[in-house]
């Protein structure tokens, strides 16, 4: 497949995590490994053995039993939340329930390529001018 960005090849899951973490970080001011299995509904086993995954490839660090973002886990955290953030308000605009919006942004927001994504909201924001 071509058009495909860093932050979507590696993975849904990868993603979701980052994501969280962000979403602690900026809910709390720091983010736990408790913090984040507990978000997304994983046993606290399961999401040690992702975090660790995601420290060895460079995304997170651990200080003190805390876990930050490093540049490259912030990229991605930012860019997969800013798409969530844009799928679920356009669909709760348009009269989507705010459950299913919420689940059907979190689907979208992994799927579309960071260059779709990019020229969907330049599109609009043009459109939008149009009317000012």
């Amino acid at each position: 497949m071509t058009g495909k960005t860093e932050n979507v090849s590696i993975g849904k899951s990868k993603e979701d995590y980052l994501e969280a973490i962000l979403i602690q970080i900026n809910k709390n001011g720091t983010c736990r490994s408790t913090d984040v299995a507990v978000q997304l509904g994983f046993s606290k086993p399961s999401a040690s053995i992702a975090l660790k995954k995601l420290e060895e490839e460079g995304y997170i660090e651990r200080d003190d039993g805390s876990i930050l973002l490093t540049e490259k886990g912030k990229d991605i955290a930012g860019k997969t939340y800013n798409k969530h953030s844009f799928f679920k308000e356009w669909l709760v605009m348009a009269g989507v329930d705010d459950k299913v919006a919420e689940e059907e942004a979190c689907q979208m927001e992994h799927i579309i390529s960071e260059d779709s994504f990019n020229k969907i909201t330049a599109y609009l924001k043009k459109l939008d001018a149009r009317f000012l």
